[in-house]
């Protein structure tokens, strides 16, 4: 499962069998997540602290949260996570099927009448170039140890993993031409969650309207395309295909947008929601799709999100009847506002998420003892207790890349990946590695997060007592995340969220090439243990490998995790439907179906 970005002071990097759990029993759907009660109509106002930026949260640049959520709402997929973090099959949508253990078969095949809200079925060709994006099979692109391609080709620019559906070849069509068999060279441990989840977005990317806006005659010429063109050989790089290049050029930019497009294909919709209004760094409206009926059913007719990054500024708006759901940063000073409010329920709990300082392996940290240097002037004791104590006064810094703090190998990663270096800032040992040198060091964030803009000053401040000359980067809600891996910086301040199941979360993050591996980190060690990673089911093994991983990424002065944060969300007692804390990436949204308007 993909790790989104996020902007709130969280972020996430969990594994399947040791995510969290502690989370309250689904209610209120059957066991396909149908729902168990008719519609009710009306509407619902939800906050959102990041602004809307694209209709493919798949790719590197829209791989934010918000992004995630809208595609969450609008498209269908084959399963998705509950609030027990369990992977729960959409049957009404489609099915899949281990078809055989060895070699791992799986197929997958889409129900009659799910159709684009263009009326186009979702079929075949939809799915075979989710295969193709999510696979990185056509991709012959060598890296040299900056991560920057030195030969051949990477065509789709997917945030994610490529490295399980890599173990597949080309997938065959069924007769019918709703179904793909996949076939995988070698066992992968997250087959489950690989392919379709609606937590990664679903079936999201109309393949008919990316063949279309590439030159492609229709949807029959794509799988024409991605069937007759050879897998990519990195050893023997083959010229660029142009018309494969057209596809993945318009699958990568293409569904970018800040306001609603004039062409309607760029935004079609598989699922409850349709989007039909966006106020750009405002608001966005989604309205039901009267077409949809396979799948969980909404009792709501439209969802309303706004866009408010300030805590304060979302309790104030709940507080005033402005909004319904509210997601704010965790802090004992909201929660102390929230509880004061009357006819407002509170949800809490730990989030799948870390926030961290990355450094980029390039510019001024090309140089590792400028990198470590400037690990060792992050605060992160005072950041934790800036922005987190007061709510946990456990709170502590997270001394892992890999675990959170209350996972099952946590401790035995902490204790020898060498974390304690970093426990206290040491502004004299970071004189001594810089050597009189004063580097100039360009900090990206969210500037319309509070709580970034608190990190990123008690930073800069440590950091130019070493010798750093500290220059803001900030970015606006809607721009910092299409910044990451641009270059334009030394440093950034972010967050991830994850499901909470699957493994392939670490590739995406730390393997070199990876999309998501903003800052370049490279490490041929690492990357061969991130092979086995994907390909283990045990799940000791897994955590035996990921704690070698974790010390081999301190050891290069990656950067440094600042906490694990705990998370809350409240809404109005005039909703319904919310009835436990979700920690992953959906958060509030998971059960968006079951929200309804009380009398």
């Amino acid at each position: 499962m993909r790790f989104a970005r996020i902007s709130k002071a969280v972020g996430v990097a969990a594994v399947a069998a040791l995510a969290l759990s502690a989370c309250a029993a689904n209610q209120g759907t059957t066991d396909n997540g149908s729902s168990d009660s008719e519609s009710t109509g009306g509407s619902v106002r939800v906050v959102e602290v990041n602004a809307f930026s694209s209709f493919n949260s798949n790719t590197a640049n829209g791989n934010v949260d918000i992004n995630g959520k809208i595609a969450y709402a609008t498209h269908s997929g084959f399963n998705y996570i509950t609030d027990e973090l369990k992977v729960e099959p959409l049957e009404d949508f489609g099915t899949y099927e281990k078809v055989s253990e060895d070699p791992l078969t799986v197929k997958y095949t889409v129900n009659e009448g799910v159709n684009w809200s263009d009326g186009e079925p979702v079929d075949a060709d939809d799915l075979m170039l989710l295969w193709a994006v999510n696979s990185g099979h056509f991709n012959d692109a060598t890296l040299n140890e900056e991560g920057e391609t030195v030969s051949g080709t990477t065509y789709f620019d997917y945030a994610g993993d490529t490295s399980g559906l890599s173990l597949t070849d080309v997938p065959e069509i069924g007769d019918d031409g709703r179904s793909i068999t996949m076939t995988y060279s070698e066992p992968f441990a997250d087959w489950e969650v690989a392919f379709g989840a609606m937590t990664d977005g679903g079936v999201s990317t109309p393949a008919h309207v990316v063949a279309e806006k590439a030159g492609l005659a229709d949807g029959d010429a794509l799988i024409e395309l991605i069937q007759n063109t050879p897998a990519g050989d990195p050893a023997n790089p083959a010229p660029v295909n142009e018309e494969l290049k057209a596809v993945a050029d318009f699958w990568n930019t293409g569904f970018d947008t800040k306001s609603l497009p004039s062409d309607a294909s760029l935004y079609l919709s598989n699922g409850p929601f349709i989007v039909s209004e966006i106020d750009p760094e405002n608001s966005m409206t989604l309205t039901r799709n009267e077409d949809y009926n396979w799948g969980p059913e909404p009792k709501i007719d439209e969802i309303i999100v706004r866009y408010i990054g300030d805590a304060p500024a979302q309790v104030q708006a709940l507080k005033n009847g402005e909004v319904d759901i509210i997601a704010p940063q965790a802090s004992a000073d909201t929660v102390e506002q929230l509880e004061a409010i009357d006819g407002v329920t509170i949800n809490s709990g730990n989030q799948l998420s870390y926030d961290h300082v990355d450094l980029n392996f390039s510019g001024v940290f090309a140089d590792e003892n400028v990198r470590t240097a400037f690990m060792k002037v992050i605060p992160r004791q005072a950041i934790v207790d800036s922005i987190v104590k007061k709510l946990n006064p456990d709170a502590a810094p997270l001394d892992s890349q890999i675990f959170l703090s209350d996972q099952d190998g946590y401790e035995e990663s902490a204790a020898n990946n060498g974390s304690s270096e970093y426990a206290e800032v040491d502004v004299e040992g970071a004189k001594e590695l810089l050597a009189g040198a004063t580097p100039e060091v360009r900090i990206m964030y969210n500037k319309d997060n509070p709580n970034r803009s608190d990190a990123y000053t008690l930073i800069a401040q440590s950091a130019s007592e070493a010798g750093f000359k500290v220059v803001d980067g900030g970015l606006g809600a809607s721009d910092w995340g299409s910044a990451l891996g641009t270059g334009t910086y030394d440093a950034s301040i972010f967050g991830w969220i994850n499901s909470g199941v699957g493994v392939t979360g670490v590739p995406q993050l730390f393997k070199t090439g990876a999309a998501s591996n903003y800052s370049g980190f490279s490490n041929p060690e690492a990357d061969a243990l991130m092979d086995q990673l994907i390909l283990e089911t045990d799940v000791e093994k897994q955590k035996e490998l990921q704690i070698q991983i974790d010390k081999l990424i301190w050891d290069s002065s990656f950067g440094l995790p600042l906490f694990q944060s705990p998370g809350v969300d409240a809404h109005s007692d005039s909703i319904g439907g919310i009835n436990s804390y979700m920690p992953n990436q959906t958060g509030v949204w998971w059960n968006f179906w079951e929200w309804e308007v009380l009398d």
